[in-house]
This record gives C-alpha cells, structure tokens and sequence, in this order.
C-alpha cells in the first residue's frame, strides 16, 4: 500500500481481526480511526487490552460507537474524512445467533446499511468488509468456491453475511461504490476471541475440564492464521476493486481432534474429551478455494496449523500468565 498518508476508518477496531489490522497500518504509517463498541459478547476486558496495543501510536485515533447508531456513525465520517474504510464490526458467532437473532439484524444489517450510507454520501474511495464461510452452509462440495451457490445458509449470522453481500452489490451497481467482500474461514491466533473453538479448547485442557466435540469429532475446518487474513484485507484497500467477493482460507482442512493433539502436545497436558452431536446451525468442514484470491489478491497463506498454535499458545501462556 503506497499512499501513506491515507486515512482509513476501521469498525470494530477491538475485535480480533480489527485490533491487529489496526497495528498493521499503523506500522506502515496510515492514519487510523478506529471505532467499536465494546459490547459484552466476550469478556471486555481483551478488547480493552488490544486497545492499549494501539493507543502507543500517535496515528491512531478512537472512538467508542455503535455502527447502528447512524448519526455517530455519521458524525466519525464528516470528522475523520477517510479515504477507505475497512467494516469489521459485527454481532459474530453462529450459536449465538440462534438464542439473540436481533442482536445480529441491528449490528450486522441495519449498522452495514449505515456503514453504505456513510460511504456513500461522503465519497469514500472503497469499502472491504467482513463476510463469513457461514454463507456456504453445509454444501457438499469439496472446496467453497466463490462460484457456488450461497443462498442456503443454516444460521441467522451466516444469513446477514449473505445480506451484507447482496447490500454491497446493490450500492455498487447504483451508487459506483467499489466494495471488497472477504469470506473469511476460522481466523485464529494471538489475541483472539475466547469464544472460539481453539481458545476454548485451551482455556479447558490447562483447567483440566471436559472438552466438548461436537458431531463425535467429525468437524472439519479451515484454520486461518491472523497474519494471513491482515494480508488478504491490505490487499484487498490497495487494489480497491469495483465489486469482488474473496476467500481468505488457509487452503487446508483440518479435523478437530488433529487441532486438539496439537495444543495437547503444546500444553503439555491431556485433553479430556466429552463427544456430543452436531450443534444446530454448525457446518461439518469448510475448505475455501482461494484460486481466485491468489491471483486478484496476491494472496498466498504462509502459516500452517502447526506454527499457528505454537505462536497462539505463546501469546496465551502470556496472557493468562502462565509460566513454561
């Protein structure tokens, strides 16, 4: 990314993938406006410790705001005058969205309709946003194409990342705003959210409490390094396309119980594991076919599972203040 002076407003700047996009430009010298709300989904506590990471830069400006608020919403654009914006901010998780599906239509449609708003009626240059593996369902396709069908989703979440998507093509075919949606596939690593699979896994194995493996241990999934997808979003604000949809997966299936040795032999302790049925609105594996972003995005993942657990486990150790 050339123009370092370039201002670019992040939503959800707390988040796991916000708090490290954040950093990433920030290091590469762009003005940054974060905003989020901090709400309590997850401990706040983590999302005020990635903050502090990023209040040492003097090129980094936040704001506590709730995207479905329009008029702060508006007020940050009017302000700030960003050149790009990059729509982290979200309701996320898939269980969740079954017992609070209104949480997730305010956050995740009503805030993305404003976040469209505001980019449209103050020229912004280009949009990138988060969408989900979620919108694939349970297809029966080996790899998740951005070809393939998408309009199955079996969550509530999943459903308002498919909406996101159909919002943004709209905006783009009416208003010329060029928009990047990224499918992101089960982002992990250090700082990140404690509501996933692996940071719970973790948190367990150490306590030496139950595991819970849903579906009796068949579960697939397409593991992400954070490294990997900050590459993919940077791309993505660089080349700012008219409208494009991308996988960002690590272009690898792995089995959950293959992720619960790895940590097992990090931690140095046994997991104990308590096999259950398949949760609904869970999908049995994701694989993302990232043709399409290697050669639009430059995208090449360069983090396997192995190397990503032993950075995650490190960061957690430290976290938690647990000594080797």
């Amino acid at each position: 990314m050339t123009n370092k002076k370039e201002k670019i407003l992040v939503t959800g700047s707390a988040g796991f993938i916000g708090m490290h996009l954040c950093k990433s430009l920030l290091d590469d010298g762009f003005i940054v406006f974060g905003i989020d709300n901090l709400n309590n989904y997850y401990d706040v506590t983590l999302k005020k410790k990635r903050l502090e990471a990023l209040f040492v830069y003097d090129n980094f400006t936040f704001e506590k705001i709730d995207i479905s608020n329009y008029s702060d919403l508006e007020r940050v654009f009017k302000l700030f005058k960003p050149n790009k914006v990059v729509n982290l901010a979200a309701q996320a998780g898939v269980r969740e969205s079954l017992k609070n599906p209104n949480a997730y239509i305010t956050s995740n449609v009503v805030g993305f309709m404003n976040v469209l708003e505001c980019c449209r009626f103050y020229n912004i240059d280009g949009l990138v946003y988060a969408s989900s593996s979620s919108v694939y369902g349970n297809t029966e396709e080996k790899y998740f194409s951005i070809n393939h069908k998408t309009d199955s989703p079996i969550s509530i979440y999943g459903a308002t990342k498919k909406v996101n998507e159909l919002m943004a093509y709209s905006y783009n075919h009416l208003y010329n705003l060029n928009s990047t949606g990224l499918r992101f596939f089960t982002v992990y690593g250090p700082w990140g959210r404690p509501d996933m699979a692996i940071f719970i896994f973790a948190e367990k194995i150490l306590k030496g409490e139950p595991i819970p493996i849903f579906n009796h241990g068949n579960m697939r999934r397409d593991f992400t390094y954070i490294d990997d997808i900050i590459d993919g979003i940077k791309s993505s604000l660089k080349i700012n396309y008219s409208y494009e949809i991308f996988n960002l997966g690590n272009d690898c299936s792995v089995d959950i119980l293959s992720v619960v040795s790895i940590l097992e032999e990090n931690l140095e302790r046994k997991a104990d594991l308590k096999f259950e049925n398949i949760q609904p609105g869970d999908i049995k594996k994701t694989l993302a076919d990232i043709s399409s972003s290697k050669i639009k995005l430059d995208y090449n993942p360069k983090i396997n599972i192995e190397e990503g657990l032993y950075h995650f486990i490190k960061w957690f150790k430290s976290f938690r203040k647990i000594e080797d």
